[in-house]
């Protein structure tokens, strides 16, 4: 499909990637905006504990500076305040403030990250597939049909989101990280496990490796024959869609895309939109164009976040836009119970009243959406709506997709609890002692 491969005359020169980490997060915010030293300490605090990372694209193009604090891409890509519980938060501005020694910044901010819940849903225990007696740690196996490959070389982002609830890959601890560069294993693996369809290249971000060593992980798939669809999970078409256009080996990215569809298997670009400001850049929708010519598929995803997108105007554009761009609403998360979901996080209530109302709102071909949903640790938890059952008010619920499969697309209840923001936050209904046979409750 050659007519991937020609970019617009206007855009053959490349911008130069540059990105922007904690070193440079208090002169960014002297050079763009007016912000007390108060308040550049704290977001500085946030970010020796959180990761932080944007780049000169989201900074430029992307944010509008005027509407700082309340952008919701700085609010996206910048700390926040809140985002630590107050006690620690005040506890790591006192440490910058003294110049306390590196070691004791270090240590403190690892004692913050183990309160934040790092690896939520089993991550590092129940979803870690075995082989030969191995753990395969940079693989994740928790649907049978599905695994997650965490390339090791792609465990980063072109820019971290603040609500990211893979930020313990990012924060330069090993023992919190996932990832694998034992392709052979992997391989392995997916031969003796011929009931997995779909393989899932995550991270971090795969598109910030550059395609040869993309190709490395992907190729080897291709000579499966049980893997049916390859799915790559991006926040590049964001971030950096330059990827797709004027980086240096955009045209063989193209081209790894087109072998991947000419094999028969369903290609996926599982990219991850949070607002609607993310589509407007011309260049977003060039790169929407080029993905598209090569026959993979562009699915969108993201979660209902405080303070960002957590209104149904937001959702309904983004849903209706991403459609007219040739895409597929995919999902709509919740934000899981990791990291600062505290902050970010949406009560169910309000979260299913928003995602109804943008839904309500576009037509029938950006319906594909589903949400919103929690990826907690039975499964893909839909929250279907509130009703009165039998006199009582109750969440409806089901699971898209479950561990166990018997349980997938059986509807089940919750007691209504308006301020209840993740799947143990539920009780069920009715004074039962479990949700279904084989779901327990919290």
């Amino acid at each position: 499909m050659s007519s991937a491969l020609h970019p617009a005359p206007a855009l053959r020169t490349s911008p130069r990637y540059r990105a922007f980490t904690p070193r440079d997060l208090d002169g960014l915010l002297q050079q763009r905006v007016h912000l007390p030293s108060e308040d550049r300490l704290a977001l500085r605090a946030v970010s020796s504990v959180l990761p932080f990372r944007t780049n000169a694209y989201v900074v430029d193009e992307l944010i509008d500076w005027s509407a700082v604090p309340d952008d919701p891409i700085f609010r996206l890509t910048f700390p926040q305040a809140g985002m630590l519980p107050a006690t620690d938060l005040r506890r790591m501005q006192e440490l910058l403030s003294s110049q306390a020694p590196k070691a004791e910044i270090q240590r403190t901010a690892h004692e913050i990250r183990m309160r934040l819940n790092p690896h939520p849903s089993g991550q590092l225990d129940a979803n870690v597939p075995v082989h030969e007696g191995r753990r395969l740690t940079g693989l994740q196996h928790k649907y049978p049909e599905t695994v997650l490959v965490f390339p090791r070389q792609g465990q980063t982002c072109h820019a971290y989101c603040t609500y990211c609830f893979r930020w313990p890959q990012f924060v330069g601890e090993a023992d919190l990280r996932i990832a694998t560069d034992d392709i052979a294993a992997t391989s392995a693996y997916l031969r003796a496990h011929r009931e997995v369809a779909s393989a899932l290249i995550t991270g971090g971000d795969p598109l910030v490796m550059s395609t040869e060593v993309l190709s490395r992980y992907v190729e080897p798939l291709l000579e499966i024959d049980t893997i049916r669809s390859i799915r790559i999970g991006t926040k590049s078409l964001a971030f950096w869609p330059y990827r797709f256009t004027t980086d240096r080996d955009a045209d063989d990215l193209l081209r790894l895309f087109e072998r991947v569809v000419a094999s028969g298997r369903h290609l996926a670009l599982m990219a991850h939109f949070t607002h609607p400001q993310e589509l407007r850049p011309p260049i977003v929708r060039e790169a929407m164009r080029r993905v598209r010519d090569t026959g993979a598929v562009i699915r969108c995803q993201g979660p209902l976040v405080a303070g960002i997108n957590d209104n149904a105007e937001a959702w309904a554009e983004l849903w209706e836009e991403t459609t007219t761009l040739g895409a597929v609403p995919y999902y709509q998360f919740v934000e899981r119970d990791t990291g600062p979901q505290g902050y970010f996080g949406v009560p169910l209530a309000r979260g299913h009243a928003i995602f109804r109302d943008a839904y309500a709102r576009v037509s029938g071909l950006a319906r594909t959406v589903r949400g919103p949903v929690m990826s907690a640790m039975p499964g893909k938890v839909c929250v279907d709506g509130v009703a009165e059952v039998a006199g009582e008010q109750v969440f409806v619920l089901h699971l898209i997709q479950a561990r166990d499969p018997a349980l997938v697309d059986r509807p089940f209840f919750a007691a209504y609890d308006e301020g209840a923001t993740w799947f143990t936050d539920l009780k069920p209904a009715f004074g039962a002692s479990r949700f279904l046979p084989g779901l327990e409750a919290g």
